[in-house]
């Protein structure tokens, strides 16, 4: 196994509901910084955070939002991207483990990144990919099922760790981060997982304690570094859908006016807000 190391040595502090105004990473510099040299390339958004912490809740919120709002057309396609889709096939020893609830699950090396770079750097190139079904029950990726797409225009990028590979990060258009108490994520997981993955409240919490926890002390939250967009504890849940929006609606209309008319698009100031 490799070796697995934090991408950084510790975290920013964050206000409740904030963007990021050190470096360039302010969301439409990045944004616009995405137009100028990938023009035509769907839009990527990487939604990270820890386990149960709302990160698919925001995703559909945005989703929805978009298609209710009219801010993607008929004709346009949003596709929604999880994480959970590139975690590896287990060996028979590691199987074991898992049975035992002895393997890390949060760890880089449980995800295959590679795979997870290459269909990001197909989608972009417009080809059609075939996104893994990953089996829970089995801890190993379905051979006869898997999810196609043949077009996207937005893609919602979400899991633990989508913040972490130093290939795929600057692939992303927006990078957003969703902090949450631990105690809450911690009720969720154990709902989720008993209700979804068949597990006993015993075998959740020892996951927990023993790898959950760990992993997203020492490699998830510091990713949020890397984060444009920082949504702490739920907070400004509407507002945060609103902006992230605002910003697709941008790009999306950036590239119907630079497919119409070759002259220089006028681009709005950057957005702060916090």
């Amino acid at each position: 196994m490799s070796e697995i190391k934090s991408p950084i040595a510790s975290p920013p502090k964050a206000n409740s509901f904030s963007l990021k105004t050190d470096r360039k990473s302010m969301i439409s510099e990045n944004i616009e910084d995405a137009l100028d040299e990938y023009s035509e390339e769907p839009v990527f958004i990487a939604v990270a955070g820890g386990t149960a912490s709302g990160k698919t809740t925001i995703c559909q919120s945005v989703i929805s939002y978009l298609k209710n709002h009219q801010i993607v057309s008929p004709t346009q396609r949003v596709c929604l991207l999880s994480q959970d889709s590139f975690y590896r096939n287990l060996t028979p020893e590691e199987s074991e483990r898992a049975l035992r609830q002895d393997f890390n699950f949060d760890s880089p090396d449980a995800f295959d990144f590679r795979l997870m770079h290459q269909i990001i750097l197909d989608i972009k190139a417009r080809k059609p990919v075939k996104i893994p079904v990953y089996d829970f029950s089995t801890n190993s990726r379905k051979t006869d099922e898997f999810i196609l797409i043949e077009k996207a225009d937005v893609i919602i990028l979400e899991g633990i760790l989508v913040l972490y590979d130093e290939e795929i990060l600057p692939l992303m258009s927006m990078k957003l981060f969703v902090d949450c108490d631990s105690d809450i994520r911690l009720a969720r997981r154990i709902r989720r997982d008993i209700k979804e993955r068949g597990r006993s409240v015993e075998s959740v919490l020892t996951q927990y304690l023993k790898f959950v926890k760990p992993a997203y002390d020492d490699l998830i939250l510091p990713t949020k570094r890397w984060a444009d967009l920082i949504i702490q504890n739920g907070s400004s849940f509407k507002v945060a859908v609103r902006l992230i929006c605002a910003q697709i609606r941008l790009v999306l209309q950036q590239r119907l006016l630079r497919s119409e008319s070759p002259a220089p698009v006028h681009r709005s100031p950057p957005l702060m807000l916090g």
